[in-house]
C-alpha cells in the first residue's frame, strides 16, 4: 500500500511538468540542443573558426541538420537559432536565443546525401539589426562571404574585412567556409512564440527586455561565453 501511494505521489508531481511542454515547444528545444551540440563539435575540430574571427562576431547563427531532401521537396530549408551579444552595441556577453529560418538560394546544390550543418557569424551591428527586423538576402541586403577556417588563418583577408556575415558548413566531418549568396535568413517568430510561450519578436528577445533563457539553450550560450565572452575591438 505504501509503495502504491508513493508511486501515485510521484506521478502527480511528474505529470504536470511534462504536460506543460507543447509539441511545438519541445521541437524548438531540440533545435536549440542540436545547435549547442553543433557549436561544441565545430569549436573542437582541428580546423575551426579562428578565434580572432569569432571574437569579433556580434551574433552567431547555427542551423543544424539541413538535408538535401529539403531543397528538392520544400520551399523552406532549415531551422535554427541565433544568439547575439547583449548591450546596445552588441558588446556584452551572449544573450537569449531567437529562432531563425534559412531559405532559398543556391546552397541546396551544395548539400550531399548526409545532413549539413550551417554556422553564420554576423560581424557588425548593421548586419545584426537587419536580421532582427526582417528577411535578409546574403550577398544582397547584407554582404556575405565564405568564412576563414583554421586557427592560424589570416585575420585581415579582404573577404573577412568586407563581409557582414561569414558563412560556414559542416558535412561528412569536414568544416569549411562556403558561399551561400542568394540564400536568405529571417527571424522565425512563430518558432519564438512556441519556444517562449507567448508572442515575442526577434528584436525584443535580443534587444530586451530579454526573456529568461530556455534551459535547452544554456549549453549553446555557455559554449559561446567560454569561447569568447566579449568582442574584440574593431
Amino acid at each position: 500500500m505504501k509503495n502504491a501511494l508513493a508511486f501515485l505521489i510521484a506521478m502527480i508531481l511528474f505529470v504536470p511538468a511534462t504536460w506543460g511542454d507543447s509539441p511545438d515547444q519541445t521541437k524548438q528545444d531540440r533545435r536549440l540542443e542540436n545547435a549547442g551540440l553543433v557549436m561544441h563539435e565545430v569549436l573542437n575540430m582541428p580546423d575551426t573558426i579562428p578565434k580572432h574571427v569569432l571574437d569579433r562576431a556580434r551574433c552567431v547563427v547555427v542551423v543544424p541538420s539541413v538535408l538535401k531532401a529539403a531543397f528538392v521537396f520544400g520551399g523552406s530549408y532549415g531551422r535554427g537559432a541565433m544568439v547575439c551579444r547583449t548591450g546596445r552595441e552588441f558588446s556584452g556577453r551572449w544573450g537569449a536565443p531567437s529562432m531563425v529560418a534559412l531559405e532559398g538560394g543556391s546552397f541546396g546544390f551544395q548539400l550531399g546525401a548526409e545532413a549539413t550543418d550551417f554556422v553564420f557569424l554576423v560581424m557588425n551591428g548593421h548586419g545584426a539589426r537587419s536580421l532582427l527586423h526582417s528577411k535578409v538576402k546574403l550577398g544582397g541586403d547584407v554582404s556575405a562571404a565564405a568564412g576563414p577556417v583554421g586557427r592560424s588563418a589570416e585575420a585581415d583577408t579582404d573577404a573577412y574585412m568586407r563581409a557582414e556575415i561569414l558563412t560556414y558548413s559542416r558535412a561528412r566531418g569536414v568544416f569549411a567556409g562556403v558561399s551561400l549568396e542568394g540564400s536568405t535568413l529571417r527571424p522565425d517568430n512563430d518558432a519564438n512564440r512556441d519556444l517562449y510561450g507567448y508572442k515575442i519578436s526577434a528584436r525584443q528577445i535580443v534587444r530586451g527586455p530579454s526573456p529568461a533563457t530556455p534551459l535547452a539553450a544554456q549549453r549553446l550560450i555557455s559554449i559561446l561565453n567560454n569561447a569568447t565572452p566579449y568582442p574584440a575591438n574593431g
